[in-house]
């Protein structure tokens, strides 16, 4: 069967988390001419929370690539087309359409299949953007060859029925045409999408369109294309040019550390932050870790200081449950959480992820050691969910492992606490009535003083202290 009698289907970027925006290819699986089966792995992408792999949902030959590797693209947007068998063109391709039929043809056609991506609707609003070409494209469909350059040439004049703003074509109800996410991206740029020349197909003002208008030295028009790129391809991404003697190299933000950054700047901003501090002398926690790392009861099993950290913490908050609780603004209520999601704060190099071990407090010492085994090394492959980073309560951010004796941590969005715990180092310590050489830490707490006040915040870390200097309290007091 040749490609022109089989039906092309395409694939949209789908909304991987809740309700995100955007997600940029980090790596593609096939290439065009590679036959893919329903529920294969065709791509990895990264959203603000995680990389995520992307299986096409049908069988086939690939077609065509849209987007190249690290390039940022919308949800709902085709990232890769699939020749499968049938007869039928599909609808969604206008290269398909016989070269005779004219735009109100399309509007008449029968739907394709209906969307499912959130912010995006049915079909019909794509016949209907294609309608509003200017006259000199809309009484035919482009050859699947033809070259869409849009920014190397004078549109026509646009229809009757289709009113223009400084340039722009616009809807009905006078807003020029753009996704949710790039009018999103104008306002948080400040850019008016009204004074934006789109290079979209059809007058779509697209994400590079309102960068340029963003960017002070972009002339006010495109530049023409230096050559014509296939229809429905991005232009080529445009790499971070840094000279040999440059004095500043200029990183785009996105993916985690965008997310991050918001989420961070949310958080200082919104909850009224307190930290206290206690140093501890953890020579008996650090004997017992030891032990239990040789014991043959617990093989297989990771054992570690931050492990006991966290169990201690959990303990702790067993004792003072008002310190696990959530803040409800619109209904002005605090929300006191019967179940600890423990999140445990993990450099990758992607950027700093909070995945969080759901229903912490129910777990023995083994299955909590599991959990944050898998939860370290998975996150530390890229492959965390964005379920595994939703529903957090408390967490716990391990600056130690860098050398650090402590830091002053900024709250998790929407958690009430979170715990640094410094590095654990010899220092001259009064054991006894005597100064001996012991084995001390520095542990952090920052709380949401809506919600923890001195005395409640002042018992939690003191509790956690006091089961890490004297571990035997992991069994007289739970």
């Amino acid at each position: 069967m040749t490609e022109s009698a089989q039906a092309v289907r395409e694939f949209k970027m789908p909304d991987v988390g809740e309700g995100l925006t955007e997600a940029e290819i980090l790596k593609w699986y096939v290439q065009p001419g590679d036959t893919v089966t329903d529920g294969q792995v065709v791509c990895e992408v990264e959203t603000a929370k995680a990389a995520v792999e992307l299986p096409i949902p049908f069988d086939g030959t690939v077609r065509e690539l849209r987007f190249p590797e690290g390039t940022t693209v919308d949800v709902g947007q085709v990232i890769i087309t699939v020749a499968v068998g049938g007869g039928a063109a599909p609808a969604a391709e206008p290269e398909a359409a016989p070269a005779e039929a004219p735009a109100e043809a399309e509007d008449a056609a029968p739907k394709g299949r209906q969307p499912v991506l959130v912010g995006y609707g049915v079909s019909e609003s794509s016949t209907k953007r294609r309608a509003r070409r200017p006259a000199g494209e809309a009484p035919a469909a482009p050859a699947p060859e033809a070259p869409a350059a849009p920014a190397a040439e004078t549109p026509a004049a646009p229809a009757p029925a289709t009113p223009v703003a400084n340039g722009v074509p616009v809807s009905g109800a006078g807003r020029p045409l753009a996704k949710p996410p790039v009018r999103k991206l104008a306002k948080d740029l400040g850019v008016d999408l009204a004074a934006v020349v789109p290079t979209g197909e059809g007058g779509v003002v697209t994400r590079e369109d309102v960068h340029a208008a963003a960017a002070p030295q972009a002339p006010s028009t495109p530049a023409p294309a230096a050559a014509p790129q296939p229809q429905g391809a991005p232009e080529p991404a445009q790499p971070a040019a840094t000279a040999p003697d440059a004095r500043e190299t200029r990183i785009p933000v996105k993916g985690v550390r965008k997310a991050t950054a918001q989420a961070m700047v949310g958080s200082a901003f919104t909850a009224p932050h307190v930290t206290e501090f206690v140093t501890v002398d953890v020579t008996r926690t650090m004997k017992l870790v030891e032990k239990m790392k040789a014991d043959k009861d617990l093989a297989g099993v990771r054992v570690n200081p931050l492990l006991m950290v966290a169990r201690a913490l959990l303990v702790a908050i067993r004792r003072n449950p008002d310190v696990n609780a959530a803040w409800d603004e619109a209904n002005q209520e605090i929300v006191r959480k019967h179940y600890v999601n423990l999140g445990i704060a993990a450099a990758t190099p992607r950027g700093l992820i909070v995945p969080n071990i759901k229903d912490a407090q129910a777990k023995t010492l083994p299955e909590l050691a599991a959990a944050l085994g898998e939860l370290v090394s998975t996150a530390r492959e890229g492959r965390t969910s964005p379920a595994d980073m939703q529903g957090g309560t408390v967490t716990i951010t391990n600056v130690g492992v860098f050398g650090v004796d402590t830091g002053t941590p900024i709250l998790n969005p929407g958690e009430s606490a979170i715990l640094a715990f410094g590095a654990v180092k010899w220092q001259p310590w009064v054991h006894k009535g005597k100064v001996k050489p012991r084995q001390v830490t520095t542990l952090a707490l920052s709380f949401d003083h809506r919600l923890v006040d001195g005395e409640l915040g002042s018992k939690v870390l003191a509790d956690v202290a006091a089961v890490l200097e004297h571990p035997k309290r992991l069994l007289t007091w739970t």
